[in-house]
């Protein structure tokens, strides 16, 4: 579940697995039902996590803006108009050089703005800081989001953010770092703070995500008592799969991310709160 495009990044796509303990008491069993492993709320720690190496490349020439990297790849004008754009979380982007460093980007979504993001590379042309906002559809909270990345090859022609870079830190606001799961029986449920959520059980069955643009379903398979398979998707095309995996002493939760999309592969670490 992807940032928009970390498309997201989708942190907080995370969630808990049913553990069941067993208690005797003398002559008269007793069967105890504890906390899932993956019961509570958890905050992702981006600094612990590692993102993909893979390169995100850019180039912004002659009144056009286009994005290689991207899947499905984005050629557009870069007059600051709305401009089409398929497969992608947002149908329209609107780029906008502000000055030979700078750029500006609006996606939005049947004309409301999903996100937007203002790009400016460093003087000596060696790293791009990224400032963002997001507007999740069941929250009137934003989330807002900074992106460091450096050069690791060639300045394209144009503008400054020309050329393939990769991604070295991310940070976001507090509303975006947390969630909350709860398993019941063969059921999981999940809340965040800015309305992302859903229920769904663990037979491999597409179930409704609400509060994301990215993916609009999700299936969950159980791979053991401290592992969890989720398979997102869009419009019935598979989006991300995410394993996530608890620790023994159920502090840490792992969540290895793929992009089915771009290939891309994060590793994002999460403390129990």
């Amino acid at each position: 579940m992807s940032v928009p495009w970390v498309g997201p990044l989708k942190i907080q796509e995370v969630n808990p697995v049913k553990k069941l303990l067993a208690a005797a008491a003398l002559f008269v069993p007793t069967v105890l039902f504890a906390q899932s492993p993956f019961d509570g709320t958890w905050r992702t720690n981006l600094d612990q996590s590692k993102f993909s190496p893979k390169p995100i490349v850019y180039s912004l020439n002659n009144g056009m803006y286009d994005c290689t990297s991207c899947a499905p790849e984005v050629h557009i004008k870069a007059d600051g108009t709305d401009q089409p754009v398929t497969g992608q979380a947002n149908d329209t982007l609107a780029v906008k050089e502000v000055d030979p460093r700078t750029s500006q980007l609006v996606a939005k979504k049947n004309g409301k703005t999903i996100w937007e993001l203002k790009r400016t590379v460093s003087q000596d042309g060696k790293t791009m800081n990224g400032k963002g906002t997001s507007y999740p559809p069941e929250s009137t909270q934003p989330v807002t989001w900074e992106v460091i990345l450096e050069r690791i090859g060639n300045p394209g022609a144009g503008n400054a953010i020309s050329g393939s870079w990769r991604m070295q830190k991310l940070s976001e606001s507090e509303n975006d770092l947390l969630g909350t799961y709860k398993e019941s029986g063969n059921e999981l449920s999940i809340s965040s703070p800015t309305g992302w959520n859903y229920t769904a059980k663990f037979d491999g069955k597409d179930c409704p995500v609400k509060g994301d643009y990215g993916v609009d379903s999700v299936s969950l398979k159980k791979i053991d008592d401290h592992t969890i398979e989720a398979s997102y998707k869009r419009g019935g095309k598979l989006m991300e799969v995410d394993k996530i995996t608890v620790s023994t002493d159920g502090k840490t939760m792992t969540i290895v991310s793929e992009s089915k999309l771009t290939g891309r592969i994060s590793t994002y670490v999460a403390t129990k709160q």
